[in-house]
């Protein structure tokens, strides 16, 4: 097995059973592997770990992750409905199918007001935390963080907002190296939850 395939594999567990995103989950599998967190040639692709996260979902997870995903997805399609006026994008785990009831809820928000989504929260009463992201070549990016309660996990799920520029949204939709995408709006959520039959 190659060292990208090593990480990989380790790193897919690290996302599954820790909740952590990709990014960090490749870092912390290179340091464990003792790869000093690994250098940039060393670290999988994203759909590497996509591919052994699946996997794994498979082997381990085969009876409870569906119904996790669903009500996460759930949890996300309440959201999106809630600040539709920001334009949400469904990311992350939960967009591409491989989240379990550890993983977040990530919303990318577009805003014409960087302010707009926060001052949003606050008049319908909602408390949230804030974080900031660093991305290769962007500016920092303020992110929202919520906590939803969600009946059919019976707890407290995390939701991260991300709040970008309106102009954003353009590259946001750039597929992956397998043309599938990164992201989708509430009718492409919607389309996925009918045909999972939720």
């Amino acid at each position: 097995m190659s060292l990208q395939a090593e990480i990989a594999a380790a790193a897919a567990r690290l996302v599954v059973e820790d909740g952590l995103e990709y990014a960090a989950a490749k870092r912390k599998a290179a340091r464990d592997l003792g790869r000093r967190g690994g250098r940039a040639g060393e670290l999988p692709s994203n759909e590497e770990v996509e591919d052994e996260v699946r996997a794994y979902l498979e082997l381990f997870c085969a009876d409870t992750q569906p119904a996790e995903l669903r009500a996460l997805r759930d949890t996300a399609r309440l959201w999106m409905r809630r600040l539709a006026e920001f334009r949400p994008h469904l990311a992350g785990a939960v967009w591409r199918g491989t989240a379990t009831r550890r993983s977040a809820v990530l919303i990318d928000l577009y805003c014409d007001d960087s302010k707009a989504a926060e001052i949003a929260l606050i008049n319908a009463g909602v408390d949230y935390d804030v974080a900031s992201i660093e991305r290769p070549g962007a500016p920092e990016t303020s992110v929202l963080i919520v906590g939803s309660r969600n009946a059919e996990l019976g707890e407290i799920v995390t939701l991260h907002l991300v709040v970008n520029e309106h102009d954003a949204l353009r590259g946001a939709l750039k597929p992956d190296a397998r043309g599938r995408s990164w992201r989708g709006d509430l009718a492409a959520l919607e389309r996925v939850l009918a045909e999972d039959g939720a």
